[in-house]
């Protein structure tokens, strides 16, 4: 879908609490959390623009932010299991 806000806590609402924590208390989490965030920001904006930029420029963007959800994802769950 394009312009879906991909915010981690509306794609892992089971996590809310972790990534309020980890947010205030872990800056390695805190720093991913902000570029993710910043990342899906960019490729929303490109796709209300109309996709301005080239295929392969897009699909890089979108490859970086999955491996970033990723990482967050195993941090999340690796912080709920404690």
């Amino acid at each position: 879908m394009l312009n879906e806000n991909h915010a981690l806590i509306f794609d892992f609402p089971e996590f809310k609490q972790d990534i309020v924590y980890l947010n205030h208390k872990d800056e390695a989490f805190q720093a991913l959390s902000k570029q993710y965030h910043l990342l899906d920001y960019e490729i929303r904006q490109l796709e209300i623009d109309g996709s301005p930029t080239d295929d392969e420029h897009m699909h890089q963007l979108k490859v970086q932010r999955a491996n970033l959800k990723d990482v967050l994802f195993q941090k999340l769950k690796d912080h709920h299991a404690e």
